[in-house]
Formats: C-alpha cells, structure tokens, sequence
C-alpha cells in the first residue's frame, strides 16, 4: 500500500498553524509577564483589593465545615435511636373493637423465633410486655407504675445506658429471677440517688423484686418511645406469668447493617403476616428515613449558608472591579502606546482580566489557607474532630476565579475598546 504524500498546500497549512501556536503561546506568556509586573508595581492596592477575596474565600470553607459539622452531628444523634431497628406492632384487624376482645390475634415469642429462623440480618430482638400494676414499696406505700417485660437484649436495641448497677442479663431470664431495673428519675424521686436505689426491694402483686440497676435512654426522643420517666423493667419470662400469656403487641429487631434495615422490615412483615389470620393487620416502623430526611435538611442549611458566603465574594468581586476600572484610567496612555505598537483588543481585554484573575485568585489561595487552619486548629487543639472536605478548597478557588472573570470583564472591555490616538492624547 502507497504511503499518502501530504500535498504542498496541506504541509503550508500545518506550518502556518505551527507559527500561530508559537505566536499565541508567546502572546500570552507576555501578557503574563505584564500582569505581573502590573501587580508587583502596586502591591499594597491590590492586596487590600484581594481582602475581600481572602475573607470571602475563607467564609466558604468554614461555611461548608461547619454545614458538615452540623449534618455529622445530627446523624450521630439519630444513630443513637435505634436507627438499625425494626418496630413490629399489632394494631388490630378489621374487626369491630368488642370482636377484637375475644379475636385479637397479637404477635408471640413463636412469631420472633419464626423472623430469627427466617432473616440472619437479625442481630437483636425484643418482645415488649406492656404492664400497668400496683407497685408496693416499704412502709405502705403504693404507686401505680409502667412495668415492662423485655429480653436482655432490649439494652442493646434501645442503646439504654446504665450508669449504676447492671442490666439483667440472659441468666436472670433463664432462671426467672425476680429483678429489675428502673429509671433515673424513678431512683431519684423514690431513693434520692441512683446510688441508694440499687439493692431496694418493691412487690408487684406481693411478690418481691430486687432493683438491680438504674437506667436511661442515650437520646432524647422527645416522648416518642414506650419508656415513661417512671418506668420499670423486668425479665420477660417473668413478666409472663404475671399476664398469663406470651402474647404481646410489639417485637423490637435489630439489624446488623443499617443498609439492611428496610428490606428487612418488609420481610419480617411478610413473616409474620403469612403465621396469623389475613385480616389481622400488622405494622413496621423504622427511622431511617429520618436519616436520610436529616441529610437533605442539612444539606439544604448548607447551601443556604453558601449563598450566604456569596455575597461576601461578590462584595469582593465589586471591589476588584472599581479597583481595575481606576486601574484602567491611570493607565490610559500606555494602552495608546501597546495599541500603537501593534496590541489587539483581545490582548488588551485579555492583559487586563488575568491582572483581575491574579488578584481575585492571589486572595482566594490566602483564604483558603485561613479557612482550612482554622478546622485543623481546633482538631489538634481540641477533641472535636471538625469534618474537612477538601472539595471546599476547589469549589472556594474556583469561586475566586469565577469573581475574578465576571468582575474584571467590564473594565478589561472598557481598556479593549479605547481608541488609540485618543488614549495618546489623554493627560
């Protein structure tokens, strides 16, 4: 096969844009050089030009740590709330009220055996007994009290905190022991101290329990759970016998992986729904849409706080403006001379935006260096480990260089389109 032959006027060509790469690449390293120039002859004006960029910079990436802050922290506190959780509750049938007394078909420890059985994911579960009774204390006391019949894995799934004592353990289930463990507002109005309520005895039904332990719950869930201030709780297997019954409305399970969560509640549904009668209904609940709604929120804060620093950087934009258009009037007469000596409206523009690029980006390197020391700061100087994205540094350099081409385009238009034996002329 015969090698193609470029032609003449193909091999002219390619020179001739050869040379006008060259001439474009010397064009700009030039215009380069004279900005430059430009920036070092006044370098106190345009620092205090470039001030707003530092400032506006810096508030960018503080605005996005501390937005990050912010969401890292809501989604900590969520997470304490049994966020890899499952709820399955017993909310009736279609019955009639008087019907579902005789009929009602509520979940059993069967029915959580079945979902253990059925879905490995489970890491934890909890049947919940709800008990309203009499609670009697020494001296004649009498108190009616939230007593409810949990698992010791009910610590676990409800993240409970025992600062005092010990929570009951699978041994005091297996052997039926007759313990318990209370709440701190409990120990404290009854005992005075979570201290002095360990080792106190009350009777339900006269049968005497031993308090334990005292409790609390590890977030404040503004009353949306089954624990009251004044609740006590007991050891399942032994909560029964007072019911006569296995049969309750709620089962609590706790998944190993969050991400596993809402497959997971449809499937236990499914479970359960499948052992019991077809008009019987059944509910899940879970909180991680509250965590993903929680996200949004946040990020949402987080933009608004952006638009916020924006207007720090368009405050600083403006000022590089004025700054260039003085620029441009005190430098009249050598814009008559570049044009005279052969400069194009394009080099001109082009010299005076890098000089406003150089300004803008000359602030915005300086704030970025403020905005990030000041996380790193407090995380070396503090335990608070303040959450860094480095895309803050880009989006806050690519910001200052926006400013820099939106501000200086009107006065490096304004030098562009001077007439040259005008500016010649010019005092």
């Amino acid at each position: 096969m015969t090698p193609t032959v470029p032609s003449d006027a193909a091999r002219e060509k390619a020179f001739q844009e050869t040379l006008l790469s060259a001439k474009n690449s010397m064009v700009f390293s030039e215009i380069l050089k004279l900005a430059l120039d430009s920036f070092r002859s006044s370098k106190t004006r345009f620092a205090l030009t470039a001030l707003g960029m530092v400032i506006g910079t810096a508030s960018v990436i503080l605005v996005i740590t501390i937005g990050l802050t912010g969401k890292q922290y809501i989604l900590q506190q969520l997470q304490k709330i049994e966020t890899n959780s499952v709820e399955l509750e017993y909310s009736g049938g279609h019955a009639t009220v008087a019907e579902q007394t005789f009929y009602n078909d509520y979940l059993t420890r069967d029915d959580e055996k079945a979902v253990l059985a059925q879905l490995p994911g489970v890491l934890y579960s909890s049947p919940v007994m709800d008990m309203h009774d009499r609670i009697s204390f020494g001296g004649g006391v009498v108190k009616d009290m939230l007593v409810l019949g949990v698992s010791p894995q009910y610590q676990q799934i409800r993240n409970l905190l025992v600062p005092v004592g010990r929570f009951f353990d699978q041994n005091d289930d297996n052997a039926h022991i007759m313990c318990a463990d209370v709440t701190e507002k409990f120990a404290r109005e009854r005992f005075g101290s979570d201290d002095a309520a360990v080792g106190q005895t009350f009777e339900i039904s006269g049968i005497p329990f031993t308090i334990i332990g005292v409790f609390k719950e590890s977030f404040d869930d503004m009353g949306n759970s089954e624990i009251a201030d004044q609740t006590i709780l007991i050891p399942f297997s032994v909560a029964r016998y007072f019911s006569g019954t296995e049969q309750v409305r709620q089962i609590y399970f706790s998944m190993r992986n969050i991400n596993e969560v809402t497959d997971a509640s449809k499937e236990i549904l499914r479970i359960v729904q499948s052992r019991h009668r077809s008009d019987s209904v059944y509910k899940t609940q879970t909180l991680t849409e509250y965590l993903t709604i929680a996200g949004h929120i946040a990020d949402a804060l987080t933009v608004v706080l952006f638009l916020v620093a924006a207007v720090t950087l368009a405050v600083g934009g403006v000022g590089i403006m004025n700054i260039m258009l003085a620029n441009v009037r005190a430098r009249v007469r050598e814009i008559g001379i570049r044009k005279a000596l052969g400069a194009t409206r394009r080099e001109i523009r082009l010299q005076f935006l890098l000089e406003a690029i150089l300004i803008s980006l000359s602030g915005g390197l300086v704030g970025s260096i403020i905005g990030l020391s000041i996380p790193l700061s407090i995380r070396f100087f503090t335990d608070y480990d303040l959450p860094i994205w480095p895309g803050s540094v880009v989006i806050a350099l690519s910001s200052a260089v926006a400013v820099g081409i939106i501000f200086g385009t009107v006065p490096a238009t304004r030098a562009a389109q001077m007439d040259p034996v005008e500016a010649l002329k010019y005092e």
